[in-house]
């Protein structure tokens, strides 16, 4: 039974979506009219019914720690139900937050086995030794020796090349996963110029402009100075590693911009925030959490929604972007 806390987790929604699957892999009519009771009472005793028949049920949970949120009926019916005997059934969640059991209510806790992987991230010098075992021909192929001799040549001139490091910088800025790192060098090779048969920078480089996910870079473009500046003062405050931001926080780093730079691009406290409310708007940047409905919207906490890098990107392909703001962004660091 697969769900996602993106859509799953309401609990009348998630009880739903297992007495579907459920009665789909059983081959059962599933009522759509059916309430939140009766289909947490279908699962459990479908569950006892499968762990009679030694048949085991796996619950995995995608994007756990939002299922981790309200009243946690879900979850609670699930870990109770595996206390019994006779019910056969294993629950796994994947989250990227590394807090994501300490969510948990008490009483689920409980019931939780505090059973946890931890899958750490590849290393770029790994994820290149993936790249060269993958894309290096082999010495014994049937393929002529001076086309394979060449072909491994230029591409370890490649890999040793400082702008190869660029794009595997980039590339896994953005998902570091071995799945990413396949898709891209499918797209690497479908570069590959046909009459020479030989790879070279331009295919990693087109391969990767391929893959990185425009929208936010359009909606970069569009933005005005003002809201550059925004954004360059929100990326200083996560730099400086400030665990939470407002508004007001924002408007204090601005100044003293402007004190230490003695720019002319000073604008009024109204103006800079009818331009954070458009930064809103477009989802460049969004509230911290769901706390503070009823704070004023200068006091709620704020961060980010683009990368380091792609702010950096879109200030260079900016012609109006004051050189101020480049200088702000470190692009030795970034770029």
């Amino acid at each position: 039974i697969r769900l996602n806390g993106m859509l799953h987790s309401d609990d009348n929604c998630a009880t739903k979506e297992i007495a579907r699957q459920l009665c789909l892999e059983h081959q059962l009519s599933f009522s759509k009219m059916a309430s939140s009771d009766d289909n947490t009472e279908f699962m459990i005793d479908m569950l006892r019914e499968c762990g009679l028949a030694h048949k085991t049920v796996i619950f995995v949970l995608e994007e756990f720690d939002l299922f981790a949120q309200g009243k946690q009926r879900l979850l609670y019916s699930l870990l109770d139900a595996m206390q019994s005997l006779t019910s056969q059934a294993v629950v796994i969640g994947l989250s990227c937050r590394l807090d994501a059991d300490q969510l948990l209510e008490k009483r689920v806790r409980s019931r939780f086995s505090h059973r946890k992987l931890l899958f750490v991230p590849s290393s770029l010098d790994d994820i290149q030794r993936l790249m060269e075992h993958l894309l290096m021909l082999d010495k014994d192929s049937s393929l002529p020796t001076n086309y394979v001799t060449e072909y491994n040549s230029r591409l370890t001139s490649i890999f040793s090349n400082k702008k190869f490091k660029g794009v595997l910088d980039s590339l896994t800025d953005t998902d570091a996963t071995t799945s990413n790192i396949l898709r891209f060098l499918f797209r690497v090779v479908s570069y590959m110029d046909m009459e020479s048969g030989f790879l070279s920078m331009e295919c990693f480089t087109d391969a990767l402009s391929s893959m990185q996910r425009q929208p936010k870079m359009d909606s970069l473009q569009d933005l005005s100075i003002l809201e550059l500046y925004i954004l360059v003062c929100m990326n200083r405050l996560e730099d400086k590693e400030q665990k939470s931001y407002n508004f007001n926080t924002i408007m204090k780093e601005y100044k003293s911009i402007q004190d230490a730079y003695k720019t002319s691009d000073k604008y009024a406290t109204t103006v800079c925030f009818r331009a954070f409310e458009h930064l809103l708007d477009r989802e460049l940047i969004t509230f911290a959490d769901t706390k503070g409905r009823n704070v004023a919207l200068e006091y709620r906490p704020v961060k980010l929604l683009i990368s380091s890098r792609e702010l950096a990107q879109s200030l260079k392909l900016n012609t109006t972007c004051p050189a101020v703001l480049q200088k702000l962004l470190d692009r030795e660091r970034y770029m």
